[in-house]
């Protein structure tokens, strides 16, 4: 039978054969480049998602026989460059992905080539700093140092010596790094009777992940405070690092696998004692969710965390359909302008976010499904923000159309990118919360 574009089957995964010599072989890596950017270039319905695409395009359409043949081999790593993993032409605009026969997984043959570029020790010195996400944070946010790194995140001169030296774009706003830590100021949970649901279990463990710890701890207390007012007893997750995402975009599956040896078996203990396990980032919690199980496919416990793993309102959004949320929200909302970040479409959960703030009465919920720009580290690099802020040009517009009243993400990055762009695009800088401390307005709950 000859193969069809599409099917009515779900996406399938195939594991990252990560362990086999082939996988570094660059003459097999460049026949696979040129086998899938030869079906990319018949199809090109992913142009509008990403650089990554037009760029291959161009060098198809300049090259001397307009075919992928034509272009030079290492050309195709400016390709590789572009893309940030965001996953979106997988799992939303791919006719070819598995199980397709022609088996087109766009997105892990990219990983494959960051991770051949790691390995051979072409990756820069400012990429392995800035995915150091713990050390980082560790530092700035040492008492006095943490005064001082903020101040020369805002400083016009220290800016520029950053975008000389390091690479960092002296336009891009920098998240601010707090002065007292999440996991510094433990909030013990009160012993509520456990109320388990059909769907979920009914009692938590909080993953705080590196940028609720180290820049908006509010965003984690809002979290703990919305399980406080339902009765859900929680624990926080002592000892963990990195969930391994930002070296994962790097290439660097070693420090992916060495951050997996220390919080797995933390978080297996939670799973096996019947916890459901939270993260407020969408990019940590599909780490744990999809991309470990893919990269240590034969590994239960990591199946077993996998299993346990959450994002918040989709446990919230689970927790009212066993009817036991509570629905006692005493202060609109008004107009919310929502974005659904990549990482959470990926997901495959649904708009759960927006199917539980739309109940906060007098509230209305305006949604967009499309990518912000930034990307993690990526829209923070000189050669790669002007492409950053094109890409997330049409979320600016349509996140301030209609002059919300709060603009939101899941991805607190990408609320701050949102708000970013739509100063740069000549809007009102509207009132950004993240949907959890949404939610806690909602409830008329003061903030911790």
């Amino acid at each position: 039978m000859t193969a069809r574009e599409g099917n009515l089957d779900a996406p399938t995964r195939h594991p990252l054969d990560w362990r086999n010599p082939d996988f570094y072989d660059e003459e097999s890596l460049y026949r696979e480049m040129e086998r899938i950017f030869g079906i990319c270039h018949g199809c090109r319905r992913c142009v509008s998602l990403c650089g990554a695409f037009p760029t291959l395009f161009d060098l198809v359409d300049n090259s001397k026989t307009m075919e992928v043949d034509g272009v030079a081999k290492e050309d195709f790593w400016t390709v590789v460059d572009q893309c940030y993993l965001c996953d979106l032409c997988f799992m939303t605009k791919c006719p070819y992905v598995p199980p397709h026969p022609w088996n087109v997984d766009f997105p892990k043959l990219m990983l494959r080539g960051k991770v051949k570029k790691f390995e051979e020790g072409k990756t820069s010195i400012r990429d392995r700093l800035l995915t150091s996400t713990d050390r980082l944070g560790k530092l700035a946010t040492i008492p006095v140092v943490v005064q001082a790194v903020n101040k020369a995140n805002t400083t016009p001169s220290a800016r520029k010596l950053m975008d000389k030296v390091l690479g960092v774009a002296a336009e891009a706003e920098l998240p601010p790094y707090a002065k007292k830590r999440f996991l510094d100021r433990p909030r013990a949970s009160l012993q509520w009777p456990v109320r388990d649901g059909k769907r979920v279990p009914g009692k938590v463990a909080v993953f705080a992940t590196c940028y609720i710890n180290y820049n908006e701890p509010g965003i984690g207390n809002d979290l703990l405070t919305i399980l406080e007012h339902n009765e859900i007893p929680y624990t926080l997750v002592a000892g963990e690092t990195c969930c391994g995402m930002p070296k994962l975009e790097l290439g660097d599956l070693r420090a992916v696998e060495k951050l997996k040896d220390n919080n797995i078996p933390l978080l297996l203990e939670f799973a096996r004692a019947g916890y459901a396990i939270l993260t407020a980032v969408p990019s940590c919690t599909l780490m744990f969710k999809q991309e470990l199980p893919l990269i240590f496919p034969n590994d239960p416990d990591v199946h077993a965390v996998a299993d346990a793993m959450y994002d918040p309102f989709e446990y919230f959004v689970f927790r009212d359909k066993d009817g036991l949320l509570k629905r006692d929200f005493n202060t609109p909302l008004g107009s919310v302008n929502y974005h659904i970040p990549c990482h959470a479409r990926v997901q495959n959960v649904g708009q759960k976010t927006r199917e539980l703030l739309e109940q906060v009465p007098d509230t209305t919920i305006s949604t967009i499904e499309r990518c912000s720009g930034h990307d993690g580290t990526w829209g923070i690099k000189s050669e790669f923000y002007d492409g950053s802020m094109k890409i997330g040009r049409p979320v600016f517009r349509r996140m301030s159309d209609g002059d919300p009243d709060y603009v939101s993400s899941d991805c607190p990055i990408a609320g701050r990118r949102i708000l970013e762009g739509i100063e740069q695009e000549g809007g009102t800088r509207a009132r950004k919360e993240h949907p959890l401390t949404l939610l806690r307005i909602a409830y008329g709950l003061p903030a911790a």
